[in-house]
């Protein structure tokens, strides 16, 4: 019993120093864009990428990745993290659209993949479904974080998070489904595959509902962030877990409760601080994961092992950019003669082109039974596949977003709102020394001389920035965005005041929301 007992405090000990090289490496790959200036090029998630095959060409393997590792650890915050930020109004304008990608998208990235490994590569149909279904969940996080820093149009971003967190769902049902086959434990037809797709889906929907609405209407009941932010951290694992015990799916039960808690339950049972609290949390912990994820992903490539199967993987990625072409393209042509969805082709090739493969196709390729003889290649065809579109697809988004002229405004409305604080600031500057004009031995042309600087600095900051509403008149929408925010902000502050000083029990949730956003 000692013996079992100093073995596990052993086991323990290892696993935590693994756990922070890990995390060191990490955080040292984070800081290098603040040192080096040209690392800033490269988004932060694939720079990550970069360093862990930087570790594995020298053969230094830090962890080695499960699927249970990336399912049930890593999966459930980076999925619950994405539904919480995900507006559903944002969502029910696009529904259909993403739908079609999510579900019929899925069918078609599967049999694309399918049929160029059975008819080029020679590969039995069992092995090139897995390998299609592995394949078929796209995973943005890369380029939706670029996205958001160069200020690409929201709703471009809300198609391709949408997609990715749906998908993910479909993307394991069938999996599930397809590696059952030469198993022998399923039967392939329609009748079966309709009812367990609704099975599982329909659970996961069922716990995810459930669970989410019951947390809703219970931190009604009290105000304490730090339980309120545990209670969604808790609620993200123990969604996931009992979904699964259930058989369903606990990814869709994951995306479910959090689309419910970051557009319902927080605005009727948090409070705005509380609100914010729990959404910086999940902002690092969602850094904290990726951080890990991107990296180990790097890190476990054989080199050798790719080389071995360069061909399959070629084929693959043929088969995988042909069916995501003809998912992307034919199904936005259908969304936008149907739904009217007015999904321009330069971002229709957006979505083509950034529908990135992650996490969970490793984890999804991992979890194949050893007693398969196709496992090893199956995996190694997987990691190839993702590595070439995190690297390849990855690095060249920016590019063809600039080529696209779809690059948002975000450097402009730095410059403008820097130009603003400048202003700001030196008008804060003028009225002060205004304040000291008559301070004993303070010489009246010292005084005039600094006032002439500060008034001539802000004449032309004012020219500045007159001339940037004259060239650029989307700011003024910018603008009065601000101005909305700082209102909204206004009304939080003075509902708080009122709790600090005792006259009223609970913060309101700020009523001028509803409103500006009706009018906006």
């Amino acid at each position: 019993m000692a013996l079992e007992s100093a073995v596990g405090e052993v086991a323990i000990e290892q696993n935590l120093k693994q756990f922070l090289l890990v995390l060191s490496v990490s955080l040292t790959v984070a800081t290098l864009p603040q040192v080096f200036s040209w690392f800033r090029h490269i988004p932060y998630t694939l720079l990550l990428v970069i360093a862990g095959l930087g570790l594995a060409l020298v053969d230094v393997r830090l962890v080695n990745l499960s699927p249970e590792l990336i399912l049930a650890i890593f999966l459930p915050p980076l999925l619950f993290e994405a539904a919480w930020n995900l507006k559903w109004s944002n969502l029910k304008q696009d529904f259909i659209p993403i739908c079609l990608y999510a579900v019929i998208g899925v069918l078609i990235s599967i049999a694309g993949v399918a049929l160029g490994l059975n008819l080029v590569a020679g590969i039995p149909v069992t092995t090139a479904l897995l390998v299609g279904a592995s394949l078929s969940a796209t995973d943005p996080v890369s380029v939706t974080a670029l996205f958001r820093e160069l200020g690409v149009d929201k709703r471009l971003t809300t198609l391709m998070e949408g997609e990715s967190l749906f998908n993910d769902g479909m993307a394991v049902v069938a999996f599930s489904f397809l590696v059952a086959l030469p198993l022998g434990t399923a039967q392939l037809g329609i009748q079966p595959v309709v009812v367990q797709l609704f099975t599982v889906v329909g659970i996961g929907l069922a716990v995810g509902g459930l669970i989410g609405f019951g947390i809703s209407y219970l931190t009604q009941r009290f105000d304490l962030p730090l339980v309120e932010q545990s209670l969604t951290l808790v609620s993200a694992y123990g969604t996931y877990i009992i979904a699964e015990d259930l058989g369903g799916s606990g990814v869709i039960a994951v995306v479910t409760i959090g689309l419910i808690l970051g557009n319902f339950g927080s605005r009727i049972g948090m409070n705005p601080r509380t609100r914010i609290i729990v959404s910086e949390f999940w902002e690092f912990l969602a850094f904290f994961v990726n951080s890990i994820v991107f990296l180990l992903i790097g890190d476990q490539v054989k080199f050798v092992d790719l080389a071995e199967n360069l061909t399959i993987i070629a084929v693959t990625i043929a088969g995988m950019v042909l069916a995501r072409a003809i998912a992307i393209y034919g199904l936005g042509f259908l969304s936008n003669r149907l739904a009217n969805s007015n999904i321009p082709l330069s971002e229709q090739t957006i979505l083509w082109w950034g529908g990135l493969r992650g996490s969970v196709s490793i984890a999804l390729a991992l979890s194949v039974p050893s007693i398969l003889s196709e496992r090893e290649d199956l995996i190694n065809t997987v990691f190839g596949v993702v590595l070439f579109t995190l690297l390849v697809q990855g690095l060249t988004t920016k590019p063809l977003l600039e080529k696209l002229k779809l690059l948002g405004d975000q450097p402009l409305r730095q410059q403008y709102l820097e130009s603003i604080a400048r202003q700001t600031a030196l008008k804060r500057v003028l009225k002060y020394l205004g304040q000291v004009e008559e301070r004993p031995g303070l010489e009246p042309e010292f005084y005039r001389y600094q006032e002439t600087l500060i008034k001539g600095e802000l004449e032309r900051l004012e020219e500045q920035i007159d001339k940037l509403h004259n060239e650029y008149p989307n700011l003024r929408d910018f603008t009065a965005e601000q101005l909305r925010m700082e209102l909204l902000s206004v009304e939080a502050d003075t509902y708080a005041e009122f709790v600090r000083s005792g006259r009223l029990n609970q913060e309101l949730a700020p009523l001028l929301e509803d409103v500006l956003e009706e009018g906006h």
